[in-house]
């Protein structure tokens, strides 16, 4: 393998988003897309994070608060709020987001470890610190985030 082939295995694309003042990040290989905000129907008895179902070109979608699951504060939607639908364990799911602004290549070697002492729910659910450009990013690890029984 030469250097370029090197180089190019080590980065991997990410969507960057906004949950409250915070940027996280996703690997684009779980995204399946990214809409606006659309109606959202709700569902009785749905835990307090599932928002409730989107039809989305006649796939019923389930869509989740992201910032429910990280205890973030919840805020009203706006014009820039979108809906980042993912693969997860095998199921397409609609995620909440604030705002989706970047798909950055994210060189691997360069991720830091979460530090344990910021503490927060959302700690758990984090692989890794991304620093660009005066900016944290928060690679987010979707399987322990959206796992039904969550860290506690």
């Amino acid at each position: 393998m030469n250097e370029f082939e090197e180089m190019d295995f080590e980065k991997k694309k990410y969507i960057v988003f906004q949950l409250h003042d915070e940027e996280f990040a996703i690997p684009v290989s779980q995204v399946q897309g990214l809409e606006k905000l659309l109606k959202i129907t709700r569902v009785p008895g749905a835990a307090p994070e599932v928002k409730g179902v989107i039809n989305l070109r006649g796939v019923i979608t389930p869509v989740i608060d992201l910032k429910i699951c990280l205890d973030l504060p919840v805020s009203e939607f706006t014009e820039s709020t979108r809906i980042i639908l993912v693969n997860v364990n095998n199921s397409e799911v609609g995620l909440l987001v604030d705002d989706a602004s970047d798909v950055l290549d994210i060189d691997m070697k360069n991720i830091e470890p979460s530090p344990d002492v910021i503490g927060g729910k959302e700690v758990a659910y984090v692989d890794g610190v991304y620093s660009i450009d005066k900016r944290l990013l928060l690679l987010l690890n979707l399987n322990r985030a959206l796992n039904v029984d969550p860290v506690q």
